[in-house]
């Protein structure tokens, strides 16, 4: 999928095929047991629950003439029995139905988060986040109702007009044939309604993730809309894509809805042409009133099913508009992955080298080209120049978050497009720009860099990044629960809580990415200390704009105009009275 924002509707890369289908049977053969079981309950209600009109017509034709109290007695008894045996087996097969498609939904669901796990940052970057999580609930909960109910009640309602036309026939083949009539039209309509149909729902789709999506950016970005006093101007952009979400779904209910009409015309013409041919064509005693009742009765329980069928042909088509959306997700391709012969990165020292390396976030559009530098084991390199040159993109290079346009990158001599994500990761500790507090305790979420942790262990993190102070300040201390993102804590303290989370980790190779940014000065004074002593063995990346955290590195990189213009000690590159001393007086 192409770059996409919340006011411009998905397009599908690929038309709907069956196979869509066929693929979503995957889910459904894993309790293929159940559903066998539930559709063999329902076929038994379904037989039961026809036997009535039989009892009826015996009732009428014969009890009830010969005047035999006793007869319509046990045939009243049979027919109450075919009810309840109808209504609790139908219970019992809506209680399997509910588990087996929770369970579906479950396998879906887990499916389609392994997969996102796997996706690189570039499909994160081209796409709005409420889009992304509107197939993961939205869209897979509409799905699974049409994977469980609606199959079972599919064929159920196959065999329901296969009995009933057994029964129709076994009564009077006339009139059964004077109720198929009214098939061949009921055809014609769903034919020239099935492609609107799923433009109509794809519309649908289409409106829902736009709105979901703004709805989350909305969310996420509370406090600059308050901050702008944007309220006003929000609540129109939410009113204008809701509306085109109502619009949407109102053509798309008004497409279903005419099926239904449609149906019900028919059923109501073949109705009266049953009365007709039956009281005035075939007439009496050619054909007998009781005959006429239960033929129809079961006119109305012949076109019931086709009703359902036509209802859910119409959830199918809704259901198909979510299924193309989770499996075009599932298709995206993992452009980051292990090689086949990937192998596990060995242990490592820590020397990093940079050869030729190009990279574009677009096609023809190079953010670096033929970048080549290398870092010594335990050696510190600061990360300069000016926003957008690329100072990130090296370091996001280095943890495979995005593969290489060109050139290569060793660490240790190993050739990082050759090990496996996890092992090449795991020797690094990263802390991004963005610091996010998960929900749960502040232990937890130091222990999130380090999962055995143990509380010594994470204590001592947090005193090497000076963050145990404010920590046991709190109420209860690392036991204290911390909201999604961390709002009740400021923004250099949600900082210093990532920092001790990365360090537990023990990385032999260290990236800071603005990590001190929103630290004061005090607090970044003391912090210094603790990282000196850190970095001390480790190849560290730093990159920030405060002179104070990166004069003491090993070696400080200019990078601009896709490449390194200078490279040196700060003492080096303030005598050169280049770009970095240019950098560094700006901020006197």
């Amino acid at each position: 999928m192409a770059r996409n924002k919340f006011d411009v509707d998905e397009r599908l890369e690929t038309p709907f095929d069956f196979k869509h289908f066929k693929r979503a049977m995957v889910y459904v053969k894993r309790y293929k047991w159940k559903m066998i079981l539930a559709l063999s309950l329902s076929a038994i209600s379904a037989i039961v629950a026809l036997i009535g009109p039989l009892l009826t017509k015996e009732a009428v034709d014969v009890a009830i003439p010969d005047g035999n109290i006793p007869y319509i007695v046990f045939l009243s008894i049979g027919f109450l029995l075919s009810i309840i045996i109808s209504v609790v087996l139908g219970n019992i097969r809506q209680r399997i139905m509910t588990k087996a498609g929770q369970l579906m939904i479950y396998d879906i669901r887990k499916d389609l988060f392994a997969h996102l796990q796997e996706l690189p940052f570039q499909y994160y970057d081209d796409r709005p986040q409420g889009k992304i999580l509107v197939r993961v609930v939205n869209y897979v909960n509409n799905v699974s109702d049409m994977l469980t109910n609606g199959i079972i009640n599919f064929i159920l309602e196959i065999f329901n007009l296969i009995f009933i036309t057994i029964f129709m026939f076994s009564v009077d083949a006339r009139l059964a044939l004077v109720i198929f009539a009214g098939v061949p039209v009921f055809i014609v309509v769903m034919i020239i309604l099935k492609n609107k149909q799923r433009r109509a729902w794809q519309g649908v789709s289409n409106k829902n993730s736009n709105q979901t999506a703004y709805l989350a950016e909305s969310i996420n970005c509370m406090r600059v809309t308050q901050s702008f006093a944007r309220e006003n101007e929000n609540l129109g952009i939410f009113r204008r894509l809701s509306t085109a979400y109502r619009k949407a779904w109102m053509k798309a209910v008004t497409v279903n809805n005419f099926v239904s009409f449609s149906v019900d015309n028919i059923r109501a013409v073949v109705d009266s042409a049953l009365y007709f041919v039956g009281l005035l064509v075939i007439g009496y005693p050619a054909v007998s009133l009781g005959s006429i009742l239960a033929m129809s009765n079961y006119s109305s329980r012949f076109w019931q099913p086709i009703i359902n069928i036509a209802s859910l042909y119409n959830n199918f088509v809704n259901a198909v508009a979510y299924l193309e959306r989770i499996f075009e997700t599932m298709d995206e391709p993992v452009d980051v992955k292990d090689a086949e012969d990937a192998y596990e990165m060995p242990d490592i020292k820590g020397e990093v080298e940079y050869r030729d390396v190009t990279f574009a976030y677009e096609e023809g559009k190079n953010i670096l080209e033929n970048v080549s530098f290398t870092v010594k084991p335990g050696e510190s390199i600061a990360l300069v120049g000016p926003t957008g040159a690329g100072k990130t993109t090296i370091v996001n290079l280095l943890s495979r978050f995005y593969d290489l346009t060109g050139g290569a990158v060793y660490i240790d001599g190993n050739d990082i497009s050759k090990v496996t994500l996890h092992s090449l990761r795991e020797k690094m500790g990263i802390m991004m720009q963005d610091s996010f507090i998960f929900s749960g305790t502040i232990e937890d979420n130091i222990r999130y860099g380090k999962l055995d942790a143990t509380e010594e262990e994470i204590r001592a993190a947090a005193k090497t990044v000076c963050a145990d102070e404010f920590i046991m300040g709190l109420e209860n201390g690392y036991k204290t629960e911390m909201y999604e993102g961390g709002s009740q804590l400021s923004g250099g303290q949600r900082q210093l809580v990532s920092f001790a989370r990365t360090l537990i980790s023990d990385p032999k190779i260290l990236i800071l990415d603005e990590a001190t940014s929103s630290i004061d000065a005090k607090t970044e004074k003391e912090l210094q200390k603790g990282l000196q002593e850190l970095l001390k063995g480790r190849t560290s990346f730093i990159i920030a704009h405060r002179l104070s955290t990166i004069k003491n590195c090993d070696k400080i990189m200019f990078i601009s105009n896709k490449g390194i213009t200078e490279a040196g000690t700060h003492d080096e590159l303030m005598a050169k009275k280049g770009d970095y001393y240019k950098l560094c007086m700006a901020q006197k």
